[in-house]
């Protein structure tokens, strides 16, 4: 099984690098989305403190729904995804196989440059710091989700849009307190009701996830 997994995640990140326009393209967003607000709001620091870590979140999740609708779409357009669901191994490792990708190819590179946007917004470094740990805690949650929405579409018109009113919803618990918790170390409270919140929120979805996908994966296909 743990072969397996890493078969899948270890093809779909090759897969991912010799697509790179699409690998990109949540990044690309992200960025200048992250970008504009700043330009938008004026150039007050008190307020850009504010705002940050919402606007951060609200791009992070919004770049993640851009590419999660290719999750299973590529896969299933040349046959592949019928295949791997034959193979004998469950199809849940093949789901939380493919959420893991996801997460490394799009989680990852938002994480890593959401603080870079926190700096540009002028948040401290306590506050920044409450921020990179929501979204290392929150990143993987919507990829999780994503995976479930693009099961539950997997073939339909407009899965896109099918997608984003399906996860959107499910994520706005990470939203809350993805955003709650540099509010509370700015405002002088702890954050750690909210990692507590988020940390079981991810493993919610950690249990229920992989099923829930595998089970609307055959749904699709049959």
């Amino acid at each position: 099984m743990t072969r397996f997994f890493l078969a899948i995640y270890l093809r779909d990140l090759r897969l991912a690098m010799r697509r790179r326009v699409e690998a990109l393209l949540p990044v690309a967003f992200f960025v200048v989305a992250a970008s504009l607000f700043p330009l938008g709001v004026g150039p007050e620091p008190e307020m850009l403190r504010q705002i940050a870590p919402g606007v951060v979140w609200v791009c992070a999740l919004l770049a993640a729904m851009l590419s999660v609708n290719q999750l299973y779409a590529a896969d299933h357009a040349d046959g592949s995804l019928e295949q791997l669901l034959l193979s004998g191994e469950s199809a849940v490792v093949v789901a939380a196989a493919k959420a893991c990708a996801h997460w490394t190819v799009s989680g990852a590179p938002l994480l890593a440059a959401a603080p870079l946007f926190g700096l540009l917004f002028g948040m401290q470094p306590d506050t920044l710091a409450a921020l990179f740990v929501t979204l290392l805690l929150g990143t993987p949650v919507l990829s999780l989700l994503g995976g479930v929405g693009a099961a539950l579409t997997l073939g339909l018109r407009s899965a896109g849009m099918l997608i984003v009113l399906i996860v959107l919803p499910l994520a706005i618990p990470a939203l809350i307190f993805g955003t709650g918790a540099p509010g509370a170390v700015e405002s002088g409270l702890s954050p750690s009701g909210h990692y507590s919140l988020l940390g079981a929120l991810l493993i919610g979805c950690l249990l229920l996830a992989p099923p829930a996908t595998a089970a609307a994966l055959r749904i699709s296909l049959e």
